[in-house]
């Protein structure tokens, strides 16, 4: 397993831009304020009839999240996944916490590409069990106290349970892009690792030992981790990160992968990456111009670069060949120079 700090992002000038934590605040009945989410019961106490609840969300006040809770404002994605996760926790028993997936968005880890369509629950208990009514999954599974943890008072599994519950029910791709951003959030490889074995002989845990074992939190977006996930399965061999590429002592690239036995760098081009490179007064085009500037230096440097996309791992055949082909090329390159 690689080193769990990661630096600043891919290219030189790249941020670190993953690491998002709950909003101050946003804890339910668990000990921190409600925020911007109300239950039926509050507005009930507060003097709201049924009726006057009703006319608050058809004249768009109220935003319901589930029965019996609601928003006082309508957000999106992440915030939106977070207060239907704390209006959840804050109905259920009081045993409970927040896992699996849900626990992900609250810990702040990448699960956008899977947007929750449930919120995960666990229930302390066996090897098996639970159940899923609607919008809530209730898993039951042993949960010791380094287990659990309060972020802002909402109770959810710990960083580690987190990342091997997520590994175990999402699988490879999923899971390395959660435990890569755990890791570089702080946690111990051996930590994760001891978690994998405190739940030996559950569904999925061979899974999970597998991304703990591959998981580098060297990585410095989801993009990056599922890349080098997705180019392990098609057998491409595994790179190195963050790679820096100097000239005469100047560095002219920081790069996100690297196979120096193949003289080839790899890029993987987030929608976000080329808007973290503009500095004031650039435009995307001046951006793309200077890349493109400097991609020429590094193959003028005797360097492959193979770029790619999103899209691009939904085929992993296709990147990996060309990937492979690179090395060819590189291969014949220093035979030729020899």
């Amino acid at each position: 397993m690689a080193a769990t700090a990661a630096s600043a992002g891919g290219l030189v000038g790249y941020p670190q831009v993953w690491w998002v934590r709950v909003a101050d605040g946003a804890g339910g009945c668990w000990g921190g304020g409600m925020g911007d989410v109300k239950l039926t019961r509050q507005l009930l106490r507060e003097g709201y009839e049924s009726s006057a609840i009703a006319g608050r969300v058809r004249r768009g006040e109220l935003f319901r999240l589930r029965r019996g809770a609601y928003a006082t404002d309508e957000v999106a994605g992440r915030e939106s996944d977070l207060r239907l996760i704390e209006a959840t926790i804050s109905q259920a028993d009081t045993d409970v916490v927040i896992s699996h997936l849900s626990a992900a968005a609250v810990h702040g880890l990448p699960y956008y590409r899977v947007r929750p369509h449930r919120v995960h629950l666990t229930r302390p208990g066996g090897t098996s069990g639970g159940n899923i009514r609607g919008p809530v999954h209730v898993h039951v599974a042993p949960l010791s106290a380094a287990d659990r943890t309060m972020i802002d008072g909402l109770p959810v599994t710990s960083l580690a349970r987190t990342t091997v519950d997520v590994a175990r029910t999402l699988g490879f791709r999923r899971g390395v892009a959660v435990a890569d951003a755990a890791l570089a959030a702080g946690m111990s490889p051996d930590l994760l690792l001891q978690t994998v074995d405190t739940l030996a002989g559950f569904r999925g845990i061979a899974m999970a030992r597998r991304v703990a074992w591959f998981a580098d939190g060297r990585s410095e977006s989801a993009g990056e981790s599922e890349s080098r996930a997705v180019l392990a399965d098609a057998g491409v061999p595994e790179p190195d990160l963050q790679y820096e590429v100097f000239d005469a002592g100047e560095l002219v690239a920081r790069c996100d992968y690297v196979w120096r036995e193949h003289r080839t760098l790899g890029e993987f081009d987030g929608l976000v990456k080329y808007g973290r490179l503009l500095k004031p007064g650039q435009t995307a085009a001046d951006v793309v111009v200077a890349e493109k500037l400097r991609e020429d230096r590094l193959r003028d440097l005797g360097w492959q670069v193979v770029r790619w996309i999103y899209a691009d791992l939904a085929q992993p055949q296709p990147l990996s060949t060309r990937i492979r082909r690179a090395f060819r090329r590189a291969s014949l390159s220093t035979n030729a120079a020899v």
